[in-house]
């Protein structure tokens, strides 16, 4: 089956290079299936999990947030953050997400800025704790 390269870089490391069949990502229309061939195009990206198929394996890297650019023969993503399920920590996850899920039901009390940081924060912690148990 043929490839394309894959690389996913945030502002501070490489997080992944390397020779892909599929990748399937989050934008903000919804869910892309990307496959060697397919059209350019530059899309930003939702907070939610990268699917990547290499062989038989499929793995998962939590993005939050970013752009993908899709080129003839590579595919970048460009992610405000990007870990995989062994560099996460789900304990401090979880505890993110709780404190999350506090300060969202009292949204009464906040102003919208505050409410939307707080939603944003339950969507990444959901996001790392989803990816943290689909490792295999």
């Amino acid at each position: 089956m043929s490839t394309f390269l894959l690389e996913i870089v945030t502002p501070d490391h490489l997080a992944y290079s390397g020779e892909v069949e599929s990748l399937t990502v989050r934008g903000v229309e919804g869910d892309l299936g990307i496959l060697p061939g397919h059209i350019p195009m530059v899309t930003p990206l939702q907070v939610a999990p990268l699917i990547i198929k290499t062989g038989k394996k499929t793995s998962q890297i939590a993005v939050n947030g970013g752009f993908v650019e899709i080129r003839k023969d590579k595919v970048v993503v460009l992610a405000e953050s990007a870990e995989t399920a062994e560099e996460i920590d789900l304990q401090r996850a979880e505890a993110a997400k709780e404190r999350a899920e506090r300060r969202l039901a009292v949204s009464g009390k906040q102003d919208e800025v505050d409410f939307r940081r707080a939603e944003l924060a339950l969507q990444k912690a959901i996001n790392r704790i989803t990816v943290f148990g689909g490792k295999k």
